[in-house]
């Protein structure tokens, strides 16, 4: 069926193929991908957009000797078959498998590991200038980035440096005028207007001293080839501006490119997405902080939402069609986030900045330097914090509670369910005075009947689940209610206490006084690095308060975590129940 893709190993086999073969390749390279992400899932839309770029670069360049960097990574799935994972790219994002992402541990091809956008300028630029130093500067170095990745501030930084540079690079603008949600800002306006032959600006690009060309067709592999061709004779910095369609190739995900950027299972005859029947099923937590926060802002005029880029995932989208002009996607823009949050708390609104875990660390002066030091009641909603499953080691937010709680004034929650994510967001809007940290996982809670009427939780303030006489177990977030489960199945109950700590600062220190007094064992259980986190905290007041007894932490070991479901990755970190029953049989 795959006729000329299957005696593809490398980019040496893809220029034995003739030219006028290639766009029967660029079919079969799209029907070679449909039919494995529709069983096993992962990124569709961004590597249906660039089967033929993928196929250009590879024909026309000398990869690896060349270097190729894909921003981001969702796009490279063309990239990996290409360049002999062919036969393994049904292990994409599965346990042991490959990774969804370029990783340079996985193949030489990968030249810089990605995830996170807009790195790539700054790490070709690094790598065009190392080329030049150690007497390699007729290599190419092509760095591949989005219309949404290069309006974000690193991007620009790097396209600043590199326009004072003689450096051989080559940044492919792949123009789709989306992300994962549709593209922002002002920029997009422009690249629209430069598609249109309106724009009566002189070329930004050429005013930053690089060479432009363009735009052209991304799915033209003949315009494709010889453009790349001349650009590859080419010396400098040099941009080429690629027009191309994200889901190219799928009639539905060329409709729908947001749900099918990961559209999950779909059938691959007709392109449908598989129901997903949540009938009777918790809501996602994403979905609780989307419509709180309609719902609060309903009743308060100055609460405000800010997202860098990610309405659809933060379900910011439901305040954004609700009250449009209170709610904010400014790009791929974390820092700016933070701080026009920051600005926006000093005049008295409420913003509610909804930011990833992993996103999150992009703007980490912002945090401390415009909110925290400045005290300004910025509430940070942290979506997908924890494992986060098949995205890997570039988006587990498992570092936060880590590297937030050594920042003064900074209020750090986590709710146990649905219910508290619902009423910290309600009391954080009832006249804080200083910015909090609510961190909540991805997926779905535990609470069916989740939208209670609203109560107030008070700031530092534990919750008793369950008191004993022997084992305490210390809690923080959702993954209490595994602790729960546990508690289920010991022997003997009435050994065993257990306490939603709900946070991490401020501890609530009355309630841990009388834990110390009351029980020979400790055992904190987080969603979160095991150094610097929850359990981190209590162990420093437990010998503060110079405990006697024995005190173990489950948390995330201290090594990146692969790829794989949350519960096959929770087993590898020994944060599951059949890990603490064996532990608890130990006492």
């Amino acid at each position: 069926m795959h006729a000329l893709l299957q005696n593809i190993d490398s980019p040496k086999d893809l220029k034995k193929i003739p030219v006028s073969e290639l766009p029967h390749l660029a079919l079969e390279l799209r029907d070679f991908i449909i039919n494995i992400v529709a069983t096993k899932e992962g990124h569709l839309g961004a590597s249906l957009g660039v089967v033929e770029l993928s196929i250009a670069l590879h024909y026309v360049f000398n990869t690896p000797k060349d270097k190729l960097i894909w921003d981001v990574g969702h796009q490279a799935y063309v990239h990996k078959i290409l360049t002999g994972r062919k036969d393994i790219f049904e292990t994409n994002r599965q346990l042991g498998g490959i990774s969804g992402f370029p990783k340079r541990s996985e193949s030489e091809y990968d030249d810089f590991g990605t995830g996170h956008s807009s790195t790539s300028i700054s790490a070709i630029l690094g790598m065009a200038i190392a080329s030049k130093l150690k007497n390699h500067p007729n290599l190419n170095h092509i760095a591949v980035i989005g219309d949404a990745s290069i309006a974000s501030g690193m991007a620009f930084e790097a396209l600043n440096h590199l326009g004072e540079t003689d450096a051989n690079v080559l940044i492919i603008l792949n123009d789709n005028a989306i992300g994962i949600d549709p593209s922002v800002g002002a920029l997009k306006k422009y690249l629209t207007n430069v598609k249109k032959g309106t724009a009566k600006e002189e070329n930004i690009f050429e005013c930053l001293n690089i060479n432009y060309s363009g735009p052209i067709d991304g799915h033209n592999l003949d315009t494709l080839i010889a453009e790349l061709k001349r650009q590859r004779q080419l010396k400098g910095p040099r941009l080429l501006h690629v027009i191309t369609t994200k889901g190219k190739g799928l009639k539905n995900a060329e409709e729908d490119q947001v749900s099918y950027h990961a559209p999950g299972k779909f059938d691959v005859v007709t392109g449908e997405k598989y129901p997903k029947n949540a009938e009777g099923l918790p809501p996602k937590f994403q979905d609780v902080f989307g419509h709180t926060i309609v719902e609060l802002a309903e009743k308060n005029e100055n609460i405000v939402g800010i997202t860098p880029a990610m309405p659809t995932g933060s379900s910011l989208k439901f305040m954004m069609e609700k009250f449009p002009d209170r709610a904010f996607d400014v790009g791929i823009a974390e820092q700016h986030a933070v701080t026009l949050a920051a600005g926006m708390a000093a005049e008295g609104l409420i913003p509610f900045c909804n930011i990833y875990s992993t996103f999150l660390q992009r703007g980490y002066d912002q945090v401390i330097h415009d909110v925290a030091l400045q005290n300004l009641p910025v509430v940070f909603c942290l979506d997908r914090a924890g494992l986060v499953g098949q995205d890997g080691p570039t988006h587990h937010g498992v570092f936060d509670i880590a590297f937030l709680r050594c920042i003064p004034n900074l209020i750090i929650f986590s709710p146990l369910n649905e219910v508290e994510l619902r009423n910290i967001m309600y009391s954080a809007q009832l006249g804080l005075k200083q910015p909090i940290a609510i961190r909540y996982p991805r997926g779905r809670g535990v609470t069916i009947e989740w939208k209670q009427p609203f109560s107030k939780i008070e700031i530092g303030k534990g919750e008793i689940l369950n008191q004993g006489s022997k084992v305490a177990f210390l809690t923080f977030g959702p993954i209490g209610n595994m602790v729960s489960e546990v508690l289920i199945e010991v022997k003997d109950p009435s050994l065993y206490g257990h306490y939603n700590m709900r946070f991490v600062k401020p501890l609530d220190y009355t309630l841990l006084d009388g834990i110390f007094d009351n029980y020979e064992y400790l055992i904190t259980v987080e969603d979160g690095s095991e150094k610097g986190g929850f359990g981190s905290e209590i162990m420093e007041y437990a010998n503060q308060k110079q405990y006697r007894g024995i005190l173990k932490r489950f948390a995330i070991v201290d090594r990146f975590i692969e790829h794989g479901t949350i519960q096959e990755l929770h087993e590898i970190c020994g944060l599951n129940k059949k890990s603490i029953l064996e532990y608890l049989e130990t006492i």
